[in-house]
C-alpha cells in the first residue's frame, strides 16, 4: 500500500514537514478554499501541488472535488455546476493528478453527535451515539417526521436525556452535527440547514440513485479521456439519518454504483469505517469482490453497539478484523499488480495533541501516526509470512 495522510492545506496544524516525518508518502488534500461548485483553475491546483512537492511528497489523491447540491438534485443550475466539474477534471488532469474521491451523500458530508468523547484510556474519539441523534432531530432541529425514524426506545431515551442536558449542551451538539467536521460550514443554523434538507422531501432512495448514475455517465467519459480514476467515498454513517436518503452503504449499493457506468475510471473509496459501521458488510469478501474498481482505501475502525450507535475504535481494534482486511488488500494489490493509496483514518486525539492541537477531531497528528504505524506492521508481518 502507498501511505498517505490527509491534509487540510498551509492552515492545518500538522504541517507537510510533519506528515513527511511519519513516513508517508502521498498526501490527500483538495482546494478548500474553492466554494462548492466552482472551477478549479489550474494555477490554483498548481500552487497547492508545488507546495506538496517542495517537501519531497507527492499529491496521491484528491479529498474531493465536492459534488453541488444542485447536482444531486439534479435541479436548478446542475447543468451549469456540471460542466464546472468536468472542467475541474480536465484542470487537475493538466497538473497531472488523476485521482478523485468523492462522496455523494446529501447536505452534510458526513456526521458524528460527539467529536472528544472520552475513551478509557484517556485518549478521546469521534462517535455516533444514536440517542443523541434522536435528540437532536426531535428536540433541537425538530424535524418533522422523526417518530418514524427511531424506534420507540430510542425515543424514550432522548427524551430523558434531553431533559437533562444543560443549555451548553445543547448547544455543543446542535455544533458537531452541523459544524463540527470538515464537509461543514461555520455558519450553518437549524433554518437554513432545514431549507436544505426540504429539497430532499420528494426524492427517494431511488431517485437520488438516478442521479449519481446521470452523474457519473456524463463525467466518466471526461474522466477516462484524461485517465482520471473517480473513487465514491461510502456514506457515513451507513444510515438514512434526518430523512435524508443514504445510497452508498452496503454491498448492493457498490453493485449498483459499478453498474451504472462499467469503465475502470467509474470506481470506490474502499472505507473500512463507513462500510464497517454496518455490520452486514463483510468487508474482506467485498475487497475481493471489487477488487478491480477499489482505487483508494480509508483504514480505520469502528466498534459497533447494539442500538446502531458506534465509536472510532483504534485501528487493530474494533469491530471489523483488520488483519483479514489487510490480508484481502494485500492480495487485490499482487493479483492487478498495483500499490493502492491508503490513509489511516480519524486517529484518536492523544498524548501532546490533547494539550494543544487545533486540528480538525479526527485528523490529530499522533492518532493517525499510531494507526499508520499499526497498519504498517501489520501488512509487512502479513506480506513476509
Amino acid at each position: 500500500m502507498q501511505e498517505t495522510f490527509r491534509w487540510f492545506g498551509v492552515t492545518d496544524p500538522v504541517k507537510l514537514s510533519y506528515i513527511k516525518q511519519a513516513g508517508a508518502k502521498g498526501i490527500v488534500t483538495a482546494l478548500h478554499h474553492v466554494a462548492n461548485g466552482e472551477v478549479w483553475e489550474v494555477n490554483e491546483i498548481q500552487k497547492v501541488k508545488d507546495e506538496i512537492e517542495s517537501h519531497g511528497l507527492e499529491w496521491a489523491f484528491i479529498e474531493s472535488i465536492p459534488i453541488h447540491e444542485n447536482i444531486k438534485l439534479r435541479k436548478g443550475d446542475y447543468l451549469d455546476r456540471l460542466e464546472n466539474y468536468k472542467q475541474s477534471l480536465r484542470n487537475v488532469a493538466t497538473c497531472g493528478i488523476k485521482n478523485v474521491c468523492y462522496n455523494f451523500m446529501p447536505v452534510l458530508d458526513w456526521t458524528r453527535t460527539q467529536l472528544f468523547w472520552k475513551l478509557a484510556d484517556g485518549s478521546t474519539a469521534l462517535r455516533f451515539d444514536k440517542v443523541e441523534m434522536a435528540v437532536f432531530e426531535k428536540f433541537i432541529m425538530k424535524r418533522d417526521g422523526v417518530e418514524n425514524a427511531y424506534t420507540s426506545e430510542i425515543l424514550e431515551l432522548a427524551e430523558s436525556r434531553f431533559s437533562e442536558m444543560t443549555d451548553e449542551e445543547k448547544q455543543q451538539l446542535e455544533d458537531n452535527v452541523l459544524k463540527g467536521l470538515p464537509g461543514t460550514v461555520d455558519d450553518l443554523t437549524i433554518p437554513v440547514f432545514k431549507d436544505m434538507i426540504a429539497q430532499y422531501d420528494s426524492l427517494s432512495h431511488a431517485d437520488l440513485k438516478a442521479n449519481l448514475s446521470y452523474f457519473l455517465n456524463e463525467v466518466i467519459p471526461v474522466c477516462e479521456e484524461n485517465g482520471i480514476v473517480m473513487a465514491i467515498h461510502p456514506d457515513d454513517p451507513p444510515m438514512d439519518i434526518m430523512g435524508l436518503p443514504r445510497i452508498i452503504k452496503s454491498e448492493q449499493d457498490l453493485d449498483d454504483l459499478v453498474n451504472f457506468v462499467d469503465s475502470p475510471s467509474n470506481g470506490i473509496t474502499f472505507c473500512t469505517g463507513s462500510l464497517g459501521a454496518n455490520a452486514d458488510n463483510d468487508l474482506p469478501n467485498m475487497i475481493r469482490k471489487f477488487a478491480n474498481r477499489i482505487h483508494f482505501l480509508h483504514l480505520r475502525n469502528v466498534r459497533r453497539e447494539e442500538d446502531g450507535s458506534f465509536y472510532e475504535d483504534n485501528h487493530l481494534e474494533g469491530s471489523s478484523d483488520m488483519c483479514e482486511i489487510v490480508k484481502a488488500v494485500l492480495e487485490v494489490e499482487k493479483q492487478r499488480g498495483v500499490q493502492l493509496p491508503m490513509r489511516p483514518d480519524h486517529g484518536h486525539q492523544m498524548l501532546n495533541d490533547l494539550e494543544d492541537n487545533h486540528a480538525y477531531a479526527g485528523y490529530t497528528a499522533i492518532g493517525r501516526l499510531r494507526g499508520m504505524a499499526e497498519i504498517r506492521g501489520l501488512a509487512l508481518a502479513i506480506s513476509r509470512n
